[in-house]
């Protein structure tokens, strides 16, 4: 164990610590996190449109009408269908800030662009057998919402590139000294905004005239596609999960850097589950960003909860007890920082153990769960990750009472798993309290 510490200290550390900064990474992170409160939102009306009570819907459409849910999924439709054009502008304004270049700017400009990638499709009306009407171009919702979010990531990273370049090449054209500030910031991105949309315009022109014919299928079939396979399988879940642990081992952030490139994966994945659901077929993805925030992470990264309740139940040492009373707060709306830097967790080799193993066991356990119909899985519903254990379950499933007995497995299976190393770190601070008492 004390090998496996140095290696952590020696070889993962400054790898992840550089990860951790990457700018680009931190960019995708947190213009994700853009997204997740109209998502959220649109869930709140997915769940009351399927509320699974067999006499719901026939109540419903008494009250309000036979179309009662199609009216209901109004704003659904309106939040997860934006996705990808929302994650564009955020994830290229916190690059530019990264940049220290206006991110207002960069993050219409990624819009633009995006919007440009994005095919149309031209409708028309018909007028006797033989005319028509041309109605206009229409950008379809599917490439806006999931199914556009990676070219949207692409294309906001690639025209803040472009755009910031220019900047501080300064390339610019600079107005007098007496025009307001907000005109004179719109002429700076001028330029820049220019040459971005010339490039992904000819990108788009020369796509067009290959087999792939859009960009979007450019990077569907390279990129999208294969990640996806990797990540929503049981082997790419137990990868992602396992250098989360091993990043959270060195003091670092693993779900934030992880999620940074696994995020778009698990988000399109909860995504197809809730146009599955709203058609009403089964649902075609088990690790969604749900799987990993409501059913692995109970307490928090490491699958803690379990261990907040040995602690404020079966601990002899003071130590145990106060840190018990303290985290149990946090933990139950999955927050184990009191836990993961109060035990410490973080490079101490008897807890890291437990703290790697259970949230892999968890994995293993609620796919197979999930696979065999015990569980059902997520239902594309997006709950917030601090959701309470039971509950999370209950919700992310649909209202279901076996997704928060699924819950109740894992917490059983995380509790077996940390609690003869909870007994050994409890005695070993029972005994040197006790020498320092004496």
């Amino acid at each position: 164990m004390a090998k496996f510490t140095q290696m952590l200290e020696e070889k993962v550390m400054p790898v992840a610590g550089k990860i951790a900064g990457q700018k680009h990474l931190q960019a995708l992170r947190d213009g994700l996190i853009l997204t997740m409160p109209l998502i959220i939102v649109g869930s709140i009306f997915l769940i009351l449109g399927f509320i699974p009570i067999d006499s719901y819907p026939q109540f419903m459409a008494d009250t309000f009408g036979a179309d009662w849910l199609t009216k209901l999924l109004y704003p659904v439709n309106a939040t997860f269908d934006i996705m990808a054009l929302i994650a564009g502008f955020g994830i290229a304004y916190r690059l530019a800030e990264h940049y220290k270049v206006d991110p207002l700017n960069a993050g219409a400009v990624s819009v633009a662009a995006f919007i440009l990638s994005t095919p149309y499709f031209t409708l028309f009306t018909p007028e006797g057998a033989d005319a028509a009407i041309h109605v206009g171009g229409v950008l379809p919702m599917a490439f806006l919402g999931s199914k556009g979010l990676f070219v949207a990531i692409i294309i906001a990273l690639f025209s803040t590139e472009i755009y910031r370049w220019v900047i501080q090449k300064n390339i610019v054209i600079k107005m007098p000294d007496g025009v307001p500030p907000s005109v004179s910031k719109s002429f700076v991105a001028l330029f820049p905004a220019f040459l971005v949309i010339l490039v992904v315009w000819v990108i788009r022109l020369l796509i067009e005239k290959t087999s792939f014919e859009t960009l979007h299928n450019v990077v569907g079939k390279l990129l999208q596609e294969p990640l996806g396979a990797l990540g929503g399988t049981l082997v790419g879940g137990l990868i992602a999960v396992l250098l989360i642990q091993l990043l959270w081992s060195t003091g670092l952030h693993g779900a934030s850097i992880v999620g940074g490139v696994m995020g778009p994966i698990w988000l399109a994945a909860t995504d197809a589950n809730r146009l599955a659901l709203q058609a009403g077929k089964e649902m075609p993805e088990v690790i969604t960003q749900q799987f990993i925030d409501i059913f692995i992470y109970m307490g928090g990264s490491g699958a803690t909860f379990a261990f907040a309740i040995m602690m404020l139940l079966f601990a002899r040492s003071q130590h145990a007890k106060q840190l018990g009373r303290l985290s149990i707060g946090p933990g139950i709306f999955n927050i184990n920082e009191p836990i993961t830097f109060g035990a410490p967790v973080v490079m101490n080799p008897l807890l890291l153990m437990p703290f790697i193993l259970a949230p892999l066991a968890l994995v293993v356990t609620t796919y197979i769960g999930m696979t065999t119909g015990f569980a059902p899985k997520t239902s594309g519903i997006a709950i917030p990750w601090t959701t309470p254990p039971i509950i999370g379950g209950y919700l992310a499933t649909g209202g279901n009472w076996r997704g928060a007995a699924m819950q109740l497995i894992n917490l059983a299976v995380s509790f077996a798993i940390y609690y003869p190393f909870f007994k050994m770190w409890d005695k070993q601070n029972f005994e040197t309290e006790k020498s320092a008492a004496n």
